[in-house]
């Protein structure tokens, strides 16, 4: 896959199929996030497909993300009635949250820093190579957020040696199609020199040469 495809279309995919991944390309995902910009901190990528294992996880993200809409009220609730990119993200999280436990594979990313600066460029490339696999995944964080001690414990992480959990990428074959995300002009979300500085250039659609509009079937 073109370098440019995969940055423009790898966006969140929440509507995943239950299909296995087979082993060798999860190997080729996971090689490609470890050759990521790194910092030197430590980290540990953990793999979770077990049946039983998962459907723990799941009950922990489900009960976390209904903790978030707690936390959020009717901002949250306003959301999932909303048109545009802000609703459809709500309601396909709502959805993986729904059928958590039916996502064939998830990646789950450790450090040894608060912050986890050095590990999400690693996450970010695990995703771009799930792309190049045809395999759809989102970056999620209301585990850490919200249950990081019970996921410690249900994957024996050590509570002693200073680890934090960092996200969680849910991956599988997405049901829905792929195509470029629909997003602010760079021009509208970007300055030069200055919080309000002049960018010196619009962009007003896409600049990869592929789907130049935003995918009907997106979910």
């Amino acid at each position: 896959m073109e370098l440019h495809e995969a940055l423009y279309t790898t966006r969140a995919m929440r509507h995943l199929r239950p299909d296995p991944i087979p082993l060798e390309a999860q190997a080729r995902i996971l090689d490609a996030a470890i050759r990521a910009p790194h910092i030197g901190e430590q980290w540990r990528f953990i793999l979770v497909d077990g049946p039983e294992l998962k459907t723990r996880l799941a009950v922990l993200y489900e009960r976390s993300w209904e903790r978030l809409f707690e936390r959020l009220g009717a901002e949250l609730e306003a959301m999932l009635t909303m048109d545009g990119p802000i609703g459809q993200a709500a309601r396909s999280g709502t959805h993986l949250a729904r059928h958590f436990a039916d996502v064939p594979l998830l990646l789950l990313g450790f450090a040894r820093s608060r912050d986890g600066s050095g590990i999400y460029p690693a996450m970010w490339s695990a995703m771009l190579a799930a792309r190049a696999e045809g395999i759809g995944s989102t970056l999620t964080g209301v585990l850490q957020s919200f249950a990081a001690d019970e996921v410690f414990e249900l994957l024996g992480v050590p509570t002693d040696e200073g680890w934090f959990l960092h996200g969680a990428v849910p991956m599988g074959y997405p049901t829905g199609r792929w195509g470029v995300a629909p997003r602010s002009p760079v021009d509208e979300v970007a300055a030069r020199n200055g919080w309000d500085g002049q960018l010196g250039f619009t962009v007003p659609d896409p600049l990869w040469p592929g789907e130049r509009a935003t995918d009907p079937g997106y979910r």
